[in-house]
């Protein structure tokens, strides 16, 4: 299982900050069930149990900065505690993913519709080329508004944070899920028409006005749907495992 997922997003693929892999358990256990999520909770950990899973794997690392101790200080704490309790293990495959072929940004690109999709920003390293984005057309042009009503429909997004509207019809989109304002003039100089992303700073906002339609739709709803891939990959490579769609919404984020 671990193999599949890392032949699918090579570890190489993760930034230098990420803690992208196997965070908890034996790499030889066998597979009772896979429950794919983007983050680990307790809630989460709570449906693996409940559902005999004895495999998280998730989109955001679990263990993302060095452990100092392990006690019931926090979340993470607890729940390496009692996945280690358990016998669950935990992969998380990150940066790797957002940056693979076929990842994270390939999925929203799907979601949308957007036709001709390919990887932007790449790079190749240890022979495995990948790229932070993704760009791809519409398949007929559409107006700023209508385009972010899509938007709005397609993630479920209460609301969209975006510059001023574009008075020139939407055709080529560039992707970044998650934290992606570092992409706005790559996007920018591939001549996309509009910039998805989950979130930027406030001044990225600035200067853009005509050039390019900024769509922020939120951190977690860019990559709500990345627990697909995850089962794609396992069906493909792994058809016996029985995969489970986490049903916890994890997003720490209310809009009222």
């Amino acid at each position: 299982m671990l193999r599949a997922l890392e032949l699918f997003a090579p570890l190489p693929l993760q930034e230098d900050y990420d803690n992208a892999g196997l965070q908890i358990g034996l790499t030889e256990a066998d597979v009772s069930g896979a429950l794919l999520c983007l983050d680990v909770t307790e809630a989460v950990l709570d449906e693996a149990v409940r559902l005999g899973c004895n495999l998280i794997v998730a989109h955001h690392p679990l263990i993302f900065r060095p452990l100092r101790c392990v006690s019931d200080a926090n979340y993470v704490q607890r729940v390496v505690m009692r996945a280690i309790q358990e016998h669950i293990a935990i992969i998380a495959m990150h940066t790797n993913l957002d940056n693979a072929p076929g990842g994270v940004n390939f999925k929203i690109a799907e979601k949308l519709g957007l036709c001709d999709a390919r990887l932007f920003a790449t790079k190749q390293v240890a022979g495995v080329e990948g790229g932070s984005g993704v760009i791809g057309e519409m398949p007929e042009p559409v107006a700023a508004e209508a385009f972010i009503k899509q938007v709005k429909e397609t993630f479920g997004v209460e609301c969209v944070m975006a510059n001023e509207l574009l008075r020139r019809p939407i055709r080529k989109v560039a992707i970044c899920g998650g934290a992606g304002s570092f992409l706005l003039r790559d996007a920018v100089a591939e001549g996309a028409d509009a910039f998805i992303t989950g979130e930027m700073h406030y001044h990225d906002y600035f200067d853009h006005e005509q050039q390019i339609q900024i769509c922020v739709i939120g951190h977690y709803q860019s990559e709500q749907y990345t627990k697909e891939i995850f089962q794609s990959v396992i069906q493909e490579q792994c058809p016996g495992v029985t995969c489970h769609l986490s049903q916890v919404n994890t997003n720490p984020i209310i809009y009222l």
